[in-house]
């Protein structure tokens, strides 16, 4: 039973930055998953897959690791690069692009 500790991802959906400062822990996998011959449906009897845990630092969720004896990984975030635009440089006379309207 292996654990992975990562910072989860932004949603694509939405600019915020919702549910990403706090860390989690997903169980990996144990058994695969299989397909049910009658209606096609991808199933698993691993139940450890529907577990997911929150944690405020990664501290935290490597002490919890350590005192119920999981062996755990911890995926460290890449850190996106963010260059600030202004949206009057969508009308500057050095844009790349002539304005299309």
């Amino acid at each position: 039973m292996t654990a992975r500790i990562f910072k989860p991802a932004k949603n694509a959906m939405q600019s915020g930055r919702s549910k990403t400062k706090e860390w989690q822990l997903d169980y990996e996998p144990e058994l695969p998953r299989s397909v049910e011959p009658l209606m096609g449906w991808t199933s698993s009897s691993d139940m450890k897959q529907q577990i997911t845990l929150r944690f405020h630092s990664k501290e935290e969720a490597i002490a919890y690791c350590e005192r119920k004896g999981i062996a755990y990984q911890v995926i460290e975030p890449q850190e996106s690069i963010r260059r600030p635009a202004a949206y009057a440089d969508n009308f500057s006379f050095r844009r790349g692009e002539p304005w299309t309207h």
